[in-house]
């Protein structure tokens, strides 16, 4: 029988075993640790070794050959079928030369947003609020019983990294990523990040820790006029209130909790001590700021697609290589590795790197500092010595009854009552016109009717506007412009309240601007990702609604476009103010 390798041995110390590992693997089996791309699974779970992501770009075993080993799990099965995936993904990296386990990452799975360019959706788990709903409830124990469950959850289907929470701050009403924030408090969305990391990862990286990839350092908020870096007209950041520690504040929180790894975002900054590049190439913000100032020893992972020109559903995106456009995609991976990169997300170009290296652009130290760190979270996750997950237990463990109910007790903690002119909550049975919702629910709360004429109340639920654009294809999911409900829109639903007392409940993506609506609503409710049964519980009394304002609702676009978008609750006379919320 063959001996273990001294890395494959758990009993000795990881450094050792770190070690050990890189002294046997070749460059390109280096260079492939820095690429954590994207592959699919189907909705039916169906492995195929030759599939393209999305139909493009490189298949999952070219991907191998070219000894990539961290990747970012897009697409949804169930949880059976999502375990035996990981699985089978498992065993064709044991069979490799070095048997280097896959680390399999994910955006966040438990939400009700089905957004491929941030969050999705997934019926295998438990579904609870956005994050901006945790931070309307305000309860970081709350926040981190939850981790607590999406981490057992994920470790059932073999998801080993959490590409969230963000740490950014809500202060640019108008930014895309809102609703991925715990609002706009420094001090609230400290306590909730670290409860966050902490249900995660539990007190140090272990084998039953799912590592946190922390976003979007230094804090992706103050976007200038909102627009999101996912685009060259969103590349920038400003600081006109002078508040850049502030947005600082959460990360450190972070930083405290023991993160593992850390995103840094798309954006440049203007006008501040730093070089005006995007925050992956920039030296200041990665070595000097997060590195040395804050001692962060941990993965430093770009966001995804900084190098290389891209094409989605037939679409080319450029690389979000923001003040580096001008460089070759070579010449960007030197300056992000200066800068204090470990890791490039959504790419999957080594042989760029061993290019570099043979040329002596980037030193063989060099590429041996990010590897160590890289390795390190493979063997403290426990993946070399256990890379399969149990495909019956997770079954059991995902999406359990309990953690459902967990969830949709959030779901209706979260909600925040705006307006109340005495109609709620509704008496028993009353005839309802309902819009946007499930009718089955709906009648199990009062008696349906087709027209407003012959109801007793109407209750509406309503999306954030966004101005549609087309350029771009993750411009359909990443919503930016205006606030403020348009004609016909405003017209049609300004009717049917002057028809009927009508209870008005909106989802906060972004800052809604709604002063016609507010002031023609009977009743008006937030959410920020709440089931049709969870808004009626609250609407019928059978649940009292106890959240507050995650960030302020402005009264007008006017007021929008003059505030400054580094400083939380800086619109003049909002129409709603932070941490508003009333009860029964």
């Amino acid at each position: 029988m063959t001996s273990p390798m001294p890395y494959q041995e758990a009993r000795r110390p990881i450094a050792e075993r770190v070690e050990d590992l890189l002294a046997r693997m070749s460059l390109a089996e280096k260079a492939g640790l820095f690429f954590h791309t994207m592959v699919m699974i189907p909705p039916d779970g169906a492995f195929d070794v030759d599939a393209r992501f999305m139909g493009f770009g490189p298949s999952l075993r070219e991907l191998l050959d070219k000894g990539i080993t961290h990747f970012n799990l897009v697409g949804s099965a169930g949880a059976r079928e999502t375990a035996a995936w990981t699985n089978q993904l498992q065993r064709l990296a044991a069979a490799r030369r070095l048997s280097i386990p896959i680390t399999l990452s994910s955006d966040p799975r438990h939400s009700f947003t089905d957004n491929p360019a941030a969050r999705m959706s997934s019926a295998a788990f438990s579904q609870w609020p956005e994050p901006a709903g945790f931070a309307a409830i305000g309860d970081a124990r709350l926040v981190a019983d939850f981790a607590d469950i999406a981490r057992r959850e994920y470790l059932a289907v073999g998801l080993r990294v959490a590409l969230h929470p963000m740490a950014d701050l809500a202060t640019e009403p108008r930014w895309a990523r809102l609703s991925g924030t715990f609002g706009a408090d420094a001090q609230l969305a400290a306590r909730l990040a670290a409860a966050y990391i902490r249900g995660f990862q539990g007190r140090e990286i272990g084998a039953e820790s799912v590592a946190c990839m922390v976003k979007h350092f230094p804090g992706g908020g103050p976007q200038k006029d909102g627009e999101d870096s996912h685009f060259p007209y969103g590349r920038e950041q400003v600081y006109p209130g002078g508040q850049f520690e502030r947005h600082l504040l959460p990360f450190a929180a972070a930083f405290d909790a023991g993160a593992a790894m850390i995103m840094p975002y798309y954006s440049l900054p203007l006008g501040t001590e730093y070089e005006e590049v995007g925050f992956a190439f920039n030296r200041g913000i990665i070595s000097d700021l997060l590195r040395e100032r804050f001692g962060f020893d941990g993965v430093v992972c770009s966001d995804w697609g900084i190098l290389t020109d891209d094409s989605i559903a037939g679409t080319v995106y450029p690389a979000r290589a923001w003040g580096v456009e001008e460089l070759t995609v070579g010449e960007r991976m030197a300056k992000a590795l200066a800068a204090g990169i470990d890791q490039f997300g959504g790419e999957a170009c080594p042989e760029v790197l061993t290019a570099l290296v043979d040329a002596g652009a980037v030193s063989a130290a060099r590429l041996d500092t990010s590897a160590r760190r890289l390795l390190r979270d493979k063997f403290r996750l426990g993946l070399f010595d256990a890379p399969y997950v149990d495909e019956e237990a997770a079954a059991r463990i995902a999406g359990s009854s309990a953690f459902r109910a967990a969830g949709e007790a959030a779901q209706r903690k979260s909600l925040a009552l705006l307006k109340n002119d005495g109609c709620l909550p509704l008496p028993a049975r009353p005839k309802l016109y309902v819009e946007n919702i499930d009718r089955e629910i709906a009648s199990q709360y009062g008696e349906l009717v087709t027209a407003p004429a012959a109801a007793d109340f109407a209750i509406l639920r309503l999306r954030t506007p966004f101005e549609a654009r087309e350029q771009f294809f993750l411009e359909r999911f990443l919503h930016g412009g205006d606030l403020d409900f348009k004609e016909p829109a405003l017209g049609r639903i300004l009717s049917l309240l002057a028809q009927v007392p009508t209870i008005v409940d909106i989802n906060l993506e972004r800052a809604a601007v709604l002063p016609e609506i507010a002031a023609a609503a009977s009743a008006l409710i937030a959410n920020f990702g709440a089931s049709d049964a969870a808004l009626l519980d609250c609407i019928c009394g059978r649940f009292s609604p106890s959240g507050r304002l995650p960030f302020e609702l402005p009264s007008s676009m006017a007021a929008v476009r003059a505030q400054r978008p580094d400083v939380p609750g800086d619109s003049a006379a909002p129409l709603f103010p932070f941490g508003f919320g009333l009860s029964y």
